[in-house]
């Protein structure tokens, strides 16, 4: 999809903390739920989906 003007915030806010830029992306959906469990077993891979989703939507 379109690069808008809010990506950039929601791809600190995945550095930070994954499941929070995957949430201003797409709410409590499957991705969040997801995102949250990647990011238990393992930080990067969290950050790599939160990036994908992010720039996916």
């Amino acid at each position: 999809m379109a690069f808008t003007a809010t990506d950039p915030i929601k791809m600190i806010f995945a550095v930070i903390f994954p499941p929070l830029g995957v949430f201003f992306e797409v709410g409590f959906k499957g991705h969040f739920w997801l995102n949250i469990l990647l990011t238990l077993f393992g930080f990067i891979p969290g950050i790599i989906h939160a990036f994908y989703v992010i720039l996916k939507h």
